[in-house]
């Protein structure tokens, strides 16, 4: 006999399925997956835990503010649950491995756009969750990267414990040092803490169960994993990333969105984390329809609920009309992640160049770095490198720059020493760890970069049967290198970095991208230089670019563009001697 709201999740799964309630692709993933894990044998479908959530929070919950469809007040009414918001909990709670007491999911990433109750659907399912596993001695935590948007979610909290007539039951703390909320019962009990996400200060905590509110924002990932880190003496925990999108491609919250989709299309397994992404759908170069109404319905699984057709439409309409409503309509209404304002270039563009060009290479996008090398050293490509060397312990870069029937190729790496990462990748936001797991940098076992082993990198590549002609770099911190490259016979070439040398590179690269010419890889490390790059027009309208701000990087984009004025100055030289000829 199934449970009334597991009948629900299950027709709320077929009319996604089906298409008979308009969803993205990636809820159609997650929707597919949920019915794959009912077949898989690995898996036991409880719903009995999900069903005392879903109830508990229906029947005990209501709202604090807010107003229906038809403009009546809802504060004091029930709270009632959205077919999507029971699916993510039957998701979280009703699945089991085989043959144990143990949840599938003990992580969750979940991505919906502003205004579809994500805060007071977190501040819930907490209450919830800490009667669930009283008798463990349930401790939550309500994180986010302010504390003012934790808040949100306890005050809510303290609303419905006034509602419910026991608020003196519970031990409360609300002051400057902590915001908690405690309770004991003859079987257990359980906390709920509000806290900022403040890697700084917290080193000692103990939870199974944390919302970590408002991703986007969180600057470093350190944020995020000290909480994921305090669950370790649990067996059922959970840690639920929530959010909506931003404006930086460089953010942990985008990153996690990028690995969540490789979930969702199979490309990563990851058994233990859940996914759900509502965004509107994007055309080949990122582009939107975002003022269709099937699109907002799309991306929002409360269309029609508690998100206004009409007014969302309104909104769509003034982002047509007034571009600088566009980049917030996009990414709090349709959940589009969009460029930061000072960044030149448009992601969407090189991804979707990228894809085209895998296509006509026939190269697998979900492919190791390594096998997608292998292919290209295959094809009859004259090879032309650029190296941007750091002065002593910072990011190292260098590219393999070719032309292969109209596409540009760049082969990038980058170096960087381990002595200094662990830092680095915490002040600055970099993913250098990642990068070296999918090898795209080598961590160089000393307190600066060796930049033999970039030599060594470019000789291996020719081992491997790259024909690399010429490889260009800027002298200044060079002369170790070169006396290195000239041994291995190497024919190199010094670049300045002069801009009106550096746009030729550059203004090739962005051509190439918009004409879906250009691949890169799919490297990470491109793409995240790539996302810092600004473009500056001085008095005499003269371009150069630069980095962002101070804690960015560009040097695997500088590398690339380095290549790329080596092939474009050779293939002149090749011209005009035939000429001359």
């Amino acid at each position: 006999m199934k449970y009334k709201n597991e009948t629900i999740v299950l027709e709320y799964v077929e009319s996604v399925l089906s298409g008979k309630k308009l969803a993205c692709e990636e809820i159609k993933q997650s929707c597919q997956r949920f019915r794959d894990a009912l077949e898989d044998e690995r898996f036991e479908f409880r719903p009995k835990d999900a069903e005392f959530v879903c109830q508990i929070i229906e029947s005990m919950m209501v709202f604090d503010k807010g107003q229906d469809m038809d403009g009546n007040p809802l504060t004091n009414n029930p709270f009632q649950l959205q077919p999507f918001e029971k699916f993510h909990i039957f998701n979280l709670l009703g699945l089991f491995w085989a043959g144990t007491q143990r949840r599938r999911f003990t992580e969750a990433f979940i991505m919906v756009p502003r205004k579809n109750n994500k805060t007071r659907f977190s501040a819930n399912l907490c209450f919830a969750l800490g009667l669930l596993d009283r008798r463990s001695g349930s401790t939550i935590y309500i994180t986010s990267a302010a504390l003012k948007q934790s808040l949100e979610s306890f005050n809510f909290l303290l609303y419905n414990l006034r509602h419910q007539g026991e608020y003196d039951k519970y031990r409360i703390l609300d002051n400057n040092n902590e915001h908690s909320i405690y309770r004991e019962f003859p079987d257990g009990h359980f906390k709920i803490v509000a806290l900022a996400a403040n890697p700084d200060s917290q080193d000692s905590f103990n939870c199974n169960y944390a919302i970590a509110d408002e991703l986007h924002a969180y600057k470093r990932a350190k944020q995020y994993n000290i909480i994921r880190e305090a669950m370790k003496s649990y067996t059922n925990k959970l840690m639920v990333g929530i959010t909506t999108a931003g404006d930086d491609m460089n953010s942990f919250g985008y990153r996690r969105m990028k690995y969540g989709q490789k979930v969702l299309a199979g490309a990563v397994t990851a058994d233990e984390l859940y996914v759900f992404i509502a965004k509107a759908p994007e055309g080949e170069n990122g582009e939107v329809d975002y003022t269709n109404p099937e699109i907002h319905e799309m991306a929002n699984p409360s269309y029609g609920v508690i998100i206004r057709p009409w007014e969302i439409m309104k909104d769509a309409v003034e982002a047509q009309n007034d571009p600088q409503q566009r980049k917030d309509f996009l990414a709090k209404s349709l959940n589009v992640y969009t460029a930061a304002i000072r960044a030149y270039f448009n992601m969407s563009e090189f991804q979707a160049s990228n894809e085209k060009c895998e296509e006509r290479l026939g190269i697998d996008p979900y492919w190791p770095a390594e096998r997608k090398i292998a292919e290209l050293v295959k094809l009859p490509i004259q090879w032309f490198g650029g190296t941007d060397l750091s002065k002593l312990h910072d990011l190292t870069a260098a590219a393999l720059y070719g032309e292969h029937k109209g596409m540009d190729i760049v082969i990038p790496h980058a170096w960087f020493p381990i002595v200094e990462a662990t830092a680095k990748a915490e002040e600055d936001s970099i993913p250098l760890f990642g990068w070296q797991d999918d090898g795209w940098l080598t961590m160089s076992n000393a307190p600066t970069v060796n930049y033999a082993e970039v030599v060594n990198w470019y000789s291996q590549m020719r081992k491997r049967g790259f024909r690399i002609k010429q490889v260009g770099h800027d002298r200044r911190f060079a002369k170790e290198y070169m006396s290195l490259m000239k041994r291995e016979g190497f024919q190199i070439s010094d670049q300045r970095q002069y801009d009106w040398v550096k746009v030729q590179g550059f203004r090739r690269i962005e051509s190439k991208a918009k004409n879906g010419e250009f691949y890169y890889l799919g490297a990470e490390p491109f793409e995240y230089c790539l996302a810092n790059v600004r473009s500056v027009e001085n008095l005499q309208e003269k371009m150069h670019y630069e980095k962002v701000d101070d804690t960015s990087r560009i040097d695997v984009f500088d590398a690339a563009v380095m290549a790329a004025c080596q092939m474009m100055e050779h293939k002149e030289l090749s011209e005009s001697i035939k000429r001359w000829l």
